[in-house]
């Protein structure tokens, strides 16, 4: 038995669920090592019993996080290895932004 969208969503309403189709481009999930891209995403917002969610379908592209780099680590870094900004701003992104392990690996 098929139902009609519009009988769905008049059943889904009885059941105190409800269901919104959100446009969007681009949707982005940032994990702690790296970030989860979904291209062309088809995006629901769905309430059921008082509790928000989403639905994401799309095509997924993982990329891995770039360390964000301080001028003051690298400057850091610099002045406690002795060494240039380039050698210190490498040894930071090495290290994923470590930099105890960036100056220890630079002072050896």
């Amino acid at each position: 038995m098929k139902l009609n969208p519009k009988q769905l969503e008049k059943a889904m309403k009885k059941m105190g669920v409800s269901q919104e189709d959100i446009e969007a481009s681009l949707v982005i999930i940032k994990t702690p090592d790296k970030d989860i891209h979904i291209l062309e995403p088809q995006v629901a917002r769905v309430v059921m019993m008082g509790q928000e969610s989403f639905q994401i379908s799309g095509t997924i592209v993982e990329q891995p996080r770039e360390v964000e780099i301080s001028e003051e680590d690298v400057q850091t870094v610099m002045e406690q290895a002795n060494v240039s900004k380039e050698d210190a701003r490498e040894a930071i992104k090495k290290h994923n932004g470590d930099l105890a392990s960036a100056i220890l690996e630079l002072s050896s």
